[in-house]
């Protein structure tokens, strides 16, 4: 592997870990491709392209269509559908979140941003926007800030990609140079997600949309996830 840190990346990408919340991971990534090594997009794209399981969800390129909190009423109790819907009721999660990315990502595509960005890699990440919350209720991980973490190291223990690896790129970045209080908690987050990551199913890609009515506890099972998969998550970070 021949490729080197491009210098203003490198700038950016401190920025990022001196303040996540005033420069995302979601504007790191998309500033990455113009000057990203050629051997380390391919390794992203083979990750996906040869993996047994994912390879061909990917090929196929489907999106679900879009479901509202309203759609989600029908489902009973006990089902993923039911469980979704409290998810985003509860967390006062936005709806269409991948429609709000889609209209980013198509704006960074219009500035030759995403010229490098290959198609598989596009597909991951637009993808994932869509059933990011659906590994939320899945894995069992909350919507907060170590739960978020959790989730981005469950990801990238499922798929080498390189959204979730910056992510943690970047907050080891900043509980080292920043924040040390922050390492025993983020270390926890991010291996307890890591670990389940490694233990269970790949969920990357899978068309839960089309399973909203099946039993929640039984796609647990199905998916290799312990019957209270955040056993492995600190109370104290959730």
């Amino acid at each position: 592997m021949s490729g080197k840190i491009d210098a203003r990346f490198g700038e950016l990408f401190l920025r990022s870990a001196e303040d996540f919340y005033a420069y995302g991971v979601h504007l790191l990534f998309n500033d990455w491709w113009e000057a990203a090594p050629c051997d380390a997009i391919q390794v992203y794209v083979d990750a996906i392209e040869q993996h047994p399981e994912q390879g061909p969800l990917a090929a196929a390129g489907w999106f679900a269509p879009e479901i509202g909190v309203a759609d989600l009423a029908r489902y009973p109790e006990g089902s993923l559908g039911a469980a979704y819907r409290r998810f985003m009721t509860e967390n006062d999660l936005m709806e269409h979140l991948a429609e709000g990315y889609r209209e980013l990502h198509e704006a960074f595509e219009k500035d030759g941003k995403l010229n490098r960005l290959p198609a598989v890699l596009r597909y991951k990440v637009l993808r994932g926007y869509q059933t990011h919350d659906l590994h939320h209720v899945l894995t069992g991980y909350p919507a907060t800030p170590y739960g978020e973490l959790a989730i981005q190291a469950f990801g990238l223990a499922q798929t080498n990609f390189p959204y979730a690896a910056m992510w943690i790129a970047v907050v080891t970045a900043h509980m080292t140079l920043v924040d040390p209080a922050l390492t025993v908690p983020a270390m926890d987050a991010i291996t307890s997600g890591w670990a389940l990551g490694r233990r269970a199913r790949s969920i990357q890609f899978v068309k839960f949309e089309q399973m909203l009515d099946r039993p929640l506890r039984e796609l647990r099972h199905d998916y290799g996830f312990m019957a209270d998969p955040c056993a492995l998550f600190p109370a104290e970070l959730a």
